[in-house]
């Protein structure tokens, strides 16, 4: 059973600034991951940006979940993400 993805707009301006073929691998895993989130997903220590985050090579996926909706707030390489 899989989770819709629903991207913010946030969320969709930080993807047009990574290079295409990172994006493909990101939304490729966004993809698999949403079948299972729970296994893959990492509760941040400080809600203030998301409930939950995937790593994704050096990138930061920061979403929520709201009944079977994975809310994508925002993504953004490890370095920049949480500030």
């Amino acid at each position: 059973m899989s989770y819709k993805v629903v991207f913010t707009y946030r969320a969709l301006k930080d993807l047009k600034k990574i290079d295409k073929k990172t994006q493909k691998r990101l939304l490729l895993k966004i993809k698999e991951y949403s079948k299972n989130p729970f296994n893959y997903c990492i509760k941040l220590t400080s809600p203030i940006i998301g409930t939950y985050r995937y790593r994704i090579g050096d990138y930061r996926v920061i979403f929520d979940i709201e009944g079977k909706e994975i809310i994508i707030l925002r993504i953004g390489h490890r370095k920049e993400i949480y500030k």
